[in-house]
């Protein structure tokens, strides 16, 4: 094509890292725009011409490249809309020498040159090419350099017990970079302490609070997520953490070190016994994973209670305990009771003629031993270890649908046979 009637058409790319001043009507962004509007006049001559498509990223890092507006910039350079890039600084469009590297690849795949305005780069030609290279290694440079210096100023205020951000704990507010007590969320914070110091249950906790309508500072009732962090934030006996490290902290105490440890160690038990390695689990979970709530469509999981020094399992719907409102009829079911009705269907199941005719005839054994071998379950089943137990379930169940009225068990065929074997071997 000739270059003389050739229109070179240059998009013009802004980003600023805060939102702050955006609502401006004359912002940063629009002061990148117009500087880059002039130079592309100023080329003119050259056949350039300025697309009216806005690229703008307010509030947005260069650090990385999840930005809408670069990215809409790179979907119409793919399609072959844009010959030129303009930005006002190379920062502007990446401050990192690896993101960097692949857009500019991008562009040289497409055909696309880049142009900043203030540093008089074009990648049309080798010496732009590498002057760009260079002011990226330098602004990829002091980027790191100022982020080190922030860890550093963060981490030894951390250390001398300072606030330095985030998300403010509830029970506390911020007031002059200074963490302050608000005596009616504290109230709250030493409530769920107290209670869960006596139940051992962050579901009974937020039950409790759910019915007495409580809420968070944005006006949500609690769900277990959220007492769990509270429960575990140090921030609450006077100390701030940071990286796994406990500093004492420059603000008021809400909690007490004695209430906090007594939580802790009720917290350190449940977390064992939810991973199986807990004294609790003396009572062992036998239906984990066949259990289904009928209601919800779910899975029922093992839960531990602590009641003067006994220790009881519970099964509960899972999907009623990450609800702040519960609305499950069955919710949660005592463990000895669900595997003593258990038990008792399969006793049914087993004493009946049709199975004991079906098991004799394929393991050709007589009826005589097949009705004498089931014929007390029940007291069998209390001399077996907790691990023959689970294995015995899991090979004859497939699941257990727990409804609001009844229990409904589905049998596993193959189950049936393998048991069948078994039996046969030891009448061997």
């Amino acid at each position: 094509m000739d270059k003389e009637n050739k229109a070179v058409r240059c998009a013009i790319y802004t980003r600023k890292s805060h939102e702050e001043g955006l609502e401006q009507d004359f912002n940063s962004l629009d002061a990148q725009r117009e500087s880059g509007e002039n130079y592309i006049a100023s080329q003119k001559t050259r056949g350039w011409i300025c697309l009216p498509e806005r690229y703008d990223d307010g509030g947005f890092s260069g650090g990385n490249t999840n930005r809408p507006a670069l990215k809409k910039l790179l979907e119409d350079i793919a399609s072959g809309k844009i010959d030129v890039v303009v930005v006002y600084k190379i920062d502007r469009l990446s401050r990192s020498i690896c993101d960097f590297a692949e857009l500019s690849k991008t562009f040289d795949k497409f055909g696309a040159s880049f142009v900043a305005v203030t540093q008089d780069i074009n990648t049309s030609t080798s010496s732009g090419r590498m002057m760009l290279n260079i002011l990226v290694t330098f602004a990829q440079y002091e980027r790191e350099v100022i982020a080190e210096r922030i860890r550093d100023k963060m981490s030894a205020s951390r250390k001398k017990g300072l606030w330095v951000g985030g998300v403010t704990p509830f029970g506390y507010r911020v007031l002059n970079k200074h963490l302050e007590i608000v005596p009616e969320q504290a109230e709250i914070v030493k409530r769920m302490f107290q209670r869960y110091s006596e139940t051992a249950s962050v579901k009974q906790v937020c039950d409790e609070l759910t019915d007495g309508g409580i809420r968070t500072r944005t006006g949500k009732f609690f769900n277990p997520s959220m007492v769990y962090r509270i429960l575990d934030n140090h921030s609450y006996i006077g100390k701030v953490q940071y990286k796994g490290e406990v500093f004492p902290g420059d603000h008021a105490a809400i909690i007490g070190q004695t209430l906090w440890n007594v939580v802790h160690e009720i917290l350190k038990e449940n977390t064992a016994a939810e991973n199986g390695n807990s004294r609790r689990q003396q009572t062992s979970a036998s239906l984990r994973g066949l259990l289904k709530c009928g209601h919800c469509d779910c899975a029922m999981g093992p839960t531990y209670t602590g009641k003067k020094g006994k220790n009881y399992l519970y099964y509960i719907c899972e999907k009623d305990y990450k609800r702040t409102r519960p609305s499950c009829p069955v919710r949660r079911i005592s463990g000895g009771d669900i595997e003593k009705l258990v038990i008792e269907q399969l006793q049914k199941l087993f004493n009946s003629q049709t199975f004991i005719d079906l098991t004799a005839e394929n393991g050709n054994m007589s009826r005589d031993s097949v009705a004498s071998a089931f014929a007390n379950l029940s007291g069998f089943w209390k001399e077996l270890f907790p691990a023959e137990r689970n294995r015995l379930l899991k090979l004859l169940i497939e699941r257990v649908t727990v409804n609001e009225g009844n229990i409904e068990i589905t049998i596993k065929t193959e189950g049936m046979k393998n048991l069948m074997m078994e039996m046969e071997h030891e009448h061997n």
